[in-house]
């Protein structure tokens, strides 16, 4: 049944009208996210424009037991901001304001609705650096990234949103107004509240205001792509890279099939005659990035690489990076139905999970395009498929149940930056065991008694 007509009223009562959409034309772009094969529509979508509008709203929703789901730009590959049935969206792309760049104490304070881009460029103007660099960060939101908890090219030495995150406002379900953390590089007072709503998926509370931890700008970089005749060798250069104790800022690596599809949509210059491509990054004091650089090189021409090819300038080097991050688009042209997965390994076992997804991928006959960041171990392997065929449907998710069991098999884990969502939460209690899901679920009841935050995630 349609949204009821006093929600609707209220809603329009705590924003304003012209900041509710309800008309089933308006709805359509957001029934959905990045998440292939998923859609449902709601009831309406709701663009909040203060931390107050959304604290009533919540209190309202409680009230009367009316299902919220939070979302940004909606770029999310887990569902984790689909809609249910009738719910109301809450939409916070309107809270998009940086509220103080701190250059004395390193720190920003932004609305959860700033993109991702114009938080890293507003540090890089005051000669800082804010780290995480999710491949969506031109059109995602902070309060999605500290939401999903999202990674990025950038993590094996950087770390991930969590790293980032110094103090955070979020809503709780009743309405209440919490803030945790804040600008003081020691703080151990109590519960790391924080980190609880860190990946919590927006069911906890809506994550309004974010406080993040910046860095000094690196003083130089480079950037060199090497590629390989076998993945193996690849693999293998990532491990010796490690082992020599150099920690790259980037060490992202694409397959066969990847690299034709990013080369025939980015016309970058990847060469097509290698089975694997590794792009490398060091950045820091200049004369460490050199030492760096040479050393990456000469590992690399070690374990056979087939060329490597060291950026000239800027210019060239973001063009190779701009190789791998369009990656996910390259091969979204190639078929109907991308699915974009994310699976974890220890390092060690990176090369024989690689040569799992592509016995996989025979034995199912799939077509898998595989790509991701070596450097920590987390996989993207893309299925390129047709959400209209549904017995190539089904072989697909047979091929992701054995892809996610090896993974566990080997010490790794279901998802390393995508989230659970609807997509992986009933693969989760394998993964979790019984006792982080009763302790999950507490924790969830005891802040959300009424369920009324993105029902259906992570977990019923």
């Amino acid at each position: 049944m349609p949204t009821a007509e006093n929600t609707l009223l209220e809603l329009a009562r705590i924003t304003g009208g012209e900041n509710l959409l309800t008309s089933q034309e308006d709805l359509i772009p957001y029934s959905f996210d990045g998440t292939a094969a998923l859609q449902q529509m709601p009831g309406c979508v709701v663009f909040p424009k203060t931390t107050e509008h959304v604290a009533a709203i919540l209190r309202w929703s409680n009230q009367t037991k009316t299902p919220v789901v939070t979302r940004g730009s909606g770029t999310g590959l887990s569902g984790g901001s689909l809609p249910i049935k009738d719910c109301i969206v809450l939409c916070l792309v309107k809270m998009d304001q940086i509220l103080e760049l701190d250059r004395a104490n390193l720190t920003l304070l932004s609305e959860a609705g700033v993109v991702t881009q114009s938080i890293s460029d507003a540090a890089g103007a005051a000669g800082l650096f804010y780290p995480p660099d999710p491949g969506s960060m031109k059109i995602s939101t902070i309060g999605g990234n500290v939401a999903e908890n999202s990674g990025g090219l950038r993590g094996l030495k950087y770390g991930i949103t969590r790293n980032y995150v110094m103090g955070l406002e979020a809503v709780l379900p009743d309405g209440e107004i919490l803030w945790t953390g804040n600008k003081c590089v020691k703080d151990v007072a109590g519960y790391s509240l924080k980190d609880l709503f860190i990946g919590s998926e927006g069911t906890l509370g809506v994550i309004t205001k974010v406080l993040l931890r910046l860095l000094p700008k690196p003083a130089a970089k480079t950037t060199m792509v090497a590629t390989f005749s076998q993945m193996e060798r690849a693999a293998q250069t990532v491990s010796d890279i490690i082992a020599a104790r150099i920690i790259p800022c980037t060490l992202e690596f694409l397959d066969r099939t990847t690299i034709h599809c990013v080369e025939d949509f980015a016309k970058v210059g990847l060469p097509l005659d290698c089975e694997a491509l590794l792009l490398m990054e060091t950045d820091g004091h200049p004369a460490a990035v050199a030492d760096e650089a040479a050393r990456m090189e000469q590992i690399a021409r070690a374990n056979g690489a087939v060329e490597v090819r060291v950026a000239k300038d800027e210019a060239e080097a973001a063009a190779l990076a701009t190789a791998r991050r369009s990656a996910f688009s390259a091969l979204a042209r190639v078929a109907p139905t991308t699915i974009l997965e994310d699976a974890t390994v220890p390092r060690s076992e990176l090369a024989g999970m690689i040569r799992f997804v592509a016995a996989v991928a025979t034995k199912y006959r799939l077509r898998i395009g595989t790509f991701g960041h070596m450097g920590d171990g987390n996989l993207h392997p893309t299925f390129l498929t047709d959400e209209r065929n549904k017995e190539e449907m089904h072989r697909v998710e047979e091929a992701f149940k054995e892809i996610f069991d090896e993974a566990i098999r080997l010490g790794g884990t279901i998802t390393g930056e995508h989230g659970v969502g609807v997509a992986k939460k009933s693969i989760l209690p394998k993964f979790a065991g019984n006792a982080q899901m009763r302790v999950m679920r507490e924790l969830r009841r005891a802040l959300d008694p009424n369920g009324v935050l993105n029902p259906g995630k992570m977990f019923d």
